[in-house]
């Protein structure tokens, strides 16, 4: 059984890298665990927690809730980014 903690982690309103994690775990899994060879997996999972990161310490200092968008809602800011 998954911890509280866990269970966020795989919830896709709470945690936007999701995606990320999941194929830095993959890779990590089918390399032996080497780093090495997952450097492109880290450097994407590392971009989207800084990007989300940004957003929600905007959202915070904006007094908007929640402090992070929902998973549509952060589909919607990605498309409109193009």
């Amino acid at each position: 059984r998954m911890s509280r903690h866990a269970q966020k982690l795989r919830d896709h309103d709470i945690n936007p890298c999701l995606a990320e994690t999941d194929a830095t775990t993959k890779c990590m899994d089918e390399n032996n665990y080497k780093k090495d060879m997952c450097t492109a997996y880290f450097l994407k999972y590392k971009n989207c927690r800084k990007f989300w990161h940004g957003i929600m310490m905007q959202r915070r200092r904006n007094g908007v809730k929640p402090d992070m968008p929902s998973a549509d809602e952060r589909k919607k800011i990605l498309e409109s980014m193009g």
